[in-house]
């Protein structure tokens, strides 16, 4: 054995996915499509990716679970799974946040490989998450894995982003970017497309926790629902 083994759970989005890994290796990954049936798919995906590799769900040593922001529903069905797994075989809980995951994804794509190579430092990467109308959960990371703004919840206009976007490139992604594309209309602003969080975006950030012993609480954990969110009233109409 290389290193532990671990299973992880994305569900943030609509997409239902689900990983697991050995040390740092990928053993197998089962995604849906957008089909929104999370509820129905995960605990076959999870039996899936165990038959896959020849591993057996009493052998692994933790459960990860991406912890939001994104989909109220699909969060809670994610960590509901992953918390009952680890409270019915005694194993630890880990977590981590959904845009981190996708950062940390997104650093092997190469088109965002070929524009750190342009742009250096000066390169951000921003995942978004669709919320609703045009509104999007997003963060800010240097391409080293630095946090420069941290996660809100933010309507998109014609504005946004100005100060970042005057002093840095910045390529978003994720399902948040779609909409957003023709109203962040600036020179600096870099769109990839299919960069959508998955549970195999959560080994290496899953693995470092590990190895800190940075356990979640099973009884209390929660989602990251950026709750605040749902209060906001959009300063104008863009679409």
């Amino acid at each position: 054995m290389t290193g532990p083994l671990i299973l992880h759970i994305e569900t943030a989005t609509d997409i239902c996915s689900v990983a697991l890994s050995e040390g740092d290796q990928q053993l197998s990954l089962v995604e849906s499509g957008p089909e929104r049936s999370h509820a129905t798919l995960l605990n076959q995906f999870i039996r899936k990716v165990f038959e896959e590799s020849g591993r057996s769900l009493d052998g692994m040593d933790a459960v990860a679970v991406s912890k939001g922001p994104g989909s109220y529903t699909g969060l809670r069905i994610g960590v509901s799974t992953a918390k009952g797994l680890a409270y019915a075989l005694e194993k630890p809980l880990l977590s981590s946040g959904t845009l981190d995951n996708m950062a940390y994804g997104a650093l092997d794509h190469p088109s965002i490989q070929e524009l750190a190579r342009k742009h250096g430092e000066d390169l951000l990467l921003c995942p978004m998450l669709d919320a609703r109308r045009m509104e999007v959960f997003s963060c800010f990371y240097s391409t080293d894995m630095i946090v420069v703004r941290k996660v809100s919840a933010d309507v998109i206009d014609n504005d946004s982003y100005r100060g970042l976007l005057d002093k840095h490139h910045i390529c978003f992604f994720g399902n948040g970017s779609y909409k957003c594309e023709e109203v962040l209309d600036h020179p600096h602003a870099h769109f990839i497309q299919g960069l959508n969080p998955s549970a195999g975006q959560m080994i290496i950030p899953a693995l470092g926790r590990f190895k800190q012993k940075q356990f979640e609480d099973v009884a209390y954990f929660e989602p990251f629902y950026l709750k605040d969110f749902v209060a906001t009233i959009p300063r104008k109409k863009v679409l």
